[in-house]
């Protein structure tokens, strides 16, 4: 196993049969796996799509184990593929190719690709593909936690998830659950989609809003719209320290208030006037 891979294989046996049963698995429905390795999830995620009639697609890194696993799985199924490389580039063309958001996501993945995945997930718009009905992700406890959060721990990563699904932490993970044990507590979350038909424009504009307004989360939000703001006059979005305070206190918010402290539609209201 290439330690550079951040691989941490999954074994423990209850938690992967919970993941399947989470998935909610349908005829006509595929599910593409990041990461495989060597298999404990996939072998019977397969099965379980050869039971109910999905197909499965696979994208592993190491070409070693993914070779491993096209000798099991072409003997078994047959609306099944494996694909050699990065996920992260990956996955746009895919589900560009698949032309359907009737799909889902299922992984354990490198804990250092879980921001960058995140945010190909919430690039990912139809006609081409669209995002996945439902994500679950095997990730670092710690960063699941910030997923989740809400007011007064709101913080740019779960302003950005939030924006575009409904994260619930399924269950929390022991280091003895997985070979070769992390150093990390890790938790299994999910991702179900609110939205998919979120306008291009408006995603843009909410997420350069939510970049200035996290900016330095102990300063409060008037210091930080009014710092940031002020270098995005190019962009459309130039507004001064007055400008701000009369927008905040028009929806009822006190200059004061903290970046931390401001709820996920709270976040979008904010962005639509700015």
């Amino acid at each position: 196993m290439p330690k550079k891979l951040g691989q941490h294989f999954l074994k423990n046996k209850a938690a992967i049969q919970k993941i399947i049963a989470s998935l909610e698995l349908k005829t006509g429905e595929t599910v593409i796996e990041v990461g495989p390795g060597k298999g404990a999830l996939t072998i019977p995620l397969i099965e379980e799509c050869r039971k109910v009639g999905c197909n499965f697609i696979g994208i592993e890194k190491d070409a070693r184990l993914a070779n491993q696993l096209m000798s099991y799985a072409s003997a078994t199924v047959n609306q099944f593929e494996i694909l050699t490389g990065d996920a992260l580039k990956i996955l746009p063309d895919l589900t560009e190719k698949l032309k359907t958001d009737n799909w889902k996501l299922v992984g354990n993945i490198p804990y250092y690709i879980t921001g960058k995945l995140l945010r190909v997930l919430s690039e990912l718009n139809p006609p081409a593909g669209g995002k996945p009905a439902l994500t679950i992700l095997m990730i670092q406890k710690e960063v699941a936690e910030r997923i989740i959060a809400e007011p007064p721990r709101m913080n740019l990563l779960s302003a950005a998830t939030q924006f575009w699904a409904e994260p619930k932490i399924l269950m929390n993970l022991k280091s003895t659950d997985f070979d070769p044990a992390p150093e990390v507590d890790s938790a299994i979350i999910t991702l179900r989609i609110k939205n998919q038909e979120l306008r291009i424009k408006e995603a843009e504009r909410y997420y350069k809003f939510i970049k200035i307004a996290f900016k330095q989360p102990r300063k409060t939000l008037l210091n930080n719209l009014s710092e940031g703001l002020a270098l995005s006059k190019t962009e459309g979005l130039g507004k001064n320290k007055a400008e701000i305070t009369k927008i905040l206190e028009q929806i009822g918010l006190k200059p004061d208030i903290r970046p931390q402290n401001l709820d996920i539609d709270m976040l979008k209201t904010l962005a639509n006037h700015f």
